[in-house]
């Protein structure tokens, strides 16, 4: 832990400054050494107050949807890229005003907006499944049996594609080089004919490049031998790697209840409200020196302060009993969670801040009530 707590309120996530900026120089290594554009997606980390530094490294975002792409437009202000499982006749216009590149997620939606994006001067893409198994959980698995995300080999054959100029292939969720590379060969294998007609190829996000056991060079490597052969323009575009590890969610105990069973700490904050992946995964999250249940002298449930029954992060144990007041961290906060957080039952949204690199804390933001009022009507 690299920041004081006493100077953080509760509950806040916190980035942590320093941290960002190592994985943005991993990122710029990748981009220097193996020619590859890096765009950030918004997807997984659009915490802009951190913006001014994330541009100094990265050429621009991909949205998934308007107002992912309005954000980008007003906030970062450079490359803007946008890829959504179906566009709106209504919005898209708009769209077409502020992308530079537009990727289609089926030859039925290119063929309907095909002519109004390329009037716009827009680089147009369409997303391909390569069909690979890389991911395991189904919920964040691009390729799973009955995809409905990107075009399958068979479904592109027959298709007018004139005026497509790239290929985005996304298939991966926080995945290991060995699967980077696997994407690549994939996409290489079945798609190679189309590759010589392209100006750019997107190999999408996933490749968590800024995890201590993520094979760099394998990528850089591959990524070069893949443009060597082609000469093609490489996208990027990782959400989880950019803010991997860069910051936790501090929390603390509001109420210890007895039950038949454990005893249950009430935190302030929410499972299904603050970390939804807790639930929708399921996954467990790492608890700064607290250990899995039994394995230290003090075992207890946490839970949440929304009325969903269900709203319970697990089982852990701690070292000295819990009390009223006590504080706690959960590690590895910032990317893929605070872009899902909800304001459900009008819990108490976490503050969010930033600990600098000159240790000091910025509290960045205070959610209100008026926040939760006028998310509704």
């Amino acid at each position: 832990m690299s920041f004081d707590i006493a100077q953080i309120p509760s509950p806040c996530y916190v980035l942590e400054e320093e941290k960002l900026i190592a994985n943005l120089e991993i990122i710029k290594r990748v981009q220097a050494e193996s020619g590859a554009r890096v765009i950030l997606a918004l997807k997984g980390f659009s915490m802009w107050s951190t913006f001014d530094l994330v541009k100094q490294y990265l050429p621009g975002c991909t949205a998934s949807s308007l107002y992912e792409l309005k954000l980008a437009d007003e906030k970062f202000g450079r490359e803007n890229h946008i890829y959504s499982a179906a566009y709106r006749e209504d919005e898209f216009a708009e769209i077409c005003q502020l992308a530079g590149h537009i990727v289609f997620n089926s030859v039925n939606q290119w063929n309907r907006f095909s002519k109004q994006a390329i009037e716009s001067g827009v680089s147009c893409g369409i997303r391909v499944n390569p069909g690979i198994a890389e991911v395991e959980t189904d919920l964040y698995n691009p390729c799973f049996s009955g995809s409905r995300l990107g075009v399958r080999p068979e479904h592109l054959k027959g298709a007018s594609l004139s005026g497509i100029e790239g290929m985005h292939a996304h298939a991966l969720c926080e995945n290991m080089a060995d699967s980077s590379i696997a994407l690549i060969d994939a996409f290489e294998e079945k798609f190679a004919d189309y590759i010589p007609w392209l100006k750019w190829v997107n190999f999408g996000g996933g490749h968590l490049m800024t995890h201590a056991d993520y094979d760099v060079d394998k990528l850089i490597e591959r990524i070069k031998t893949f443009k060597a052969k082609w000469n093609k323009q490489v996208y990027l575009e990782p959400g989880g790697a950019i803010a991997w590890r860069t910051g936790p969610l501090i929390t603390s105990v509001l109420d210890i209840v007895p039950t038949d069973g454990l005893d249950v700490v009430i935190l302030d904050i929410s499972a299904t409200a603050h970390m939804p992946d807790v639930l929708e995964m399921p996954y467990r999250p790492t608890i700064t020196d607290a250990g899995a249940a039994g394995e230290k002298p003090h075992t207890y449930r946490l839970g949440g302060t929304s009325c969903l029954a269900g709203d319970v992060i697990g089982d852990y144990a701690f070292d000295e009993p819990l009390e009223i007041g006590s504080r706690l961290i959960f590690e590895d906060m910032i990317h893929y969670t605070m872009v899902k957080t909800t304001m459900f039952n009008g819990v108490r949204h976490p503050d969010i801040g930033i600990w600098h690199s000159d240790d000091t804390f910025e509290l960045v933001r205070r959610f209100t009530y008026e926040d939760f009022r006028d998310r509704l009507s």
